[in-house]
C-alpha cells in the first residue's frame, strides 16, 4: 500500500479531505486527524488504536505494526505500508474515521452500504 491508496479509500468517506500534520500529508475529519504519514514517507500514523491492542498487533505481526517510544503513551499504532494490505488497513482507518465523524454523516454512509 502506499499512502495514495489510503487518500482513496478515505476520501471516499464523507467529511474526510486532505490536510497536513507535522509537516507530512495527512487526512482530517472536521478539522480531526484521520491518519498522517510519518517522516519516512513509509509509516502510517493510526490514532484510535487503545494500547492494550496495539501490543497484541506488534507482537503478532512486528513486520506490520509497531511504535517507537515517542508514541508509547498514545492510543496509537505505526504501520508499515509497503508490508500491510488494504485488508489489514482498511479497517483502523474506518473505525478511527467513525469516531471522528458526524452522527449523520456516519448514519447515511450507512444507508448507502
Amino acid at each position: 500500500m502506499t499512502f495514495d491508496d489510503v487518500r482513496k479509500i478515505a476520501l471516499a468517506w464523507p467529511e474526510v479531505e486532505d490536510g497536513t500534520s507535522y509537516g507530512t500529508p495527512a487526512l482530517k475529519v472536521r478539522k480531526k486527524m484521520l491518519v498522517r504519514l510519518k517522516e519516512d514517507g513509509d509509516s502510517l500514523v493510526m490514532p484510535g488504536v487503545p494500547r492494550d491492542e496495539r501490543e497484541i498487533l506488534v507482537e503478532s505481526q512486528p513486520r506490520v505494526f509497531y511504535f517507537t517510544g515517542h508514541y508509547r503513551d498514545y492510543p496509537m499504532v505505526l504501520i508499515r505500508l509497503s508490508k500491510a494490505s488494504r485488508a489489514i488497513v482498511e479497517p483502523f482507518l474506518r473505525r478511527h474515521w467513525r469516531s471522528l465523524a458526524s452522527k449523520k454523516a456516519v448514519k447515511e454512509f450507512d444507508g448507502n452500504l
